[in-house]
């Protein structure tokens, strides 16, 4: 008698599975650290953003923004509406500004020379 029956056995099943169920467990975190690397890119962004609004602030006012209110218009950083930002403090030769994102794993702060981060504590 001869066996017509087709399909998979269990085993072929069962192995295509493992080999799934692997490549998803490689897979999915680095999917994960993908994300929370463009929330810190963003942020990064955003930050840099702040820094070149306020060279232009400086050039034509003669002095730092000294507040998020006061980069308005034409200064008004064009930041993803979930990063939060602001600029803390402005004088006529310094200012000092933060950016972050809540799903980001960075703090980024800004001065009038340099871009630096810190992890979110």
């Amino acid at each position: 008698m001869k066996n017509t029956t087709q399909g998979f056995t269990l085993i072929e099943l069962l192995i295509v599975i493992a080999i799934i169920g692997i490549l998803a467990a490689v897979l999915i975190p680095n999917l994960l650290g993908a994300q929370k690397r463009s929330y810190d890119t963003a942020s990064s962004a955003c930050a840099n953003e702040i820094k070149n609004k306020q060279a232009l602030y400086l050039i034509d006012k003669n002095t730092y923004a000294s507040t998020k209110a006061a980069l308005v218009g034409d200064y008004a950083p064009n930041c993803d509406s979930q990063v939060a930002w602001d600029v803390t403090a402005g004088t006529q030769t310094t200012f000092t500004g933060t950016a972050t994102h809540p799903s980001g794993t960075k703090n980024y702060t800004i001065t009038e020379k340099a871009l630096t981060n810190t992890a979110k504590s």
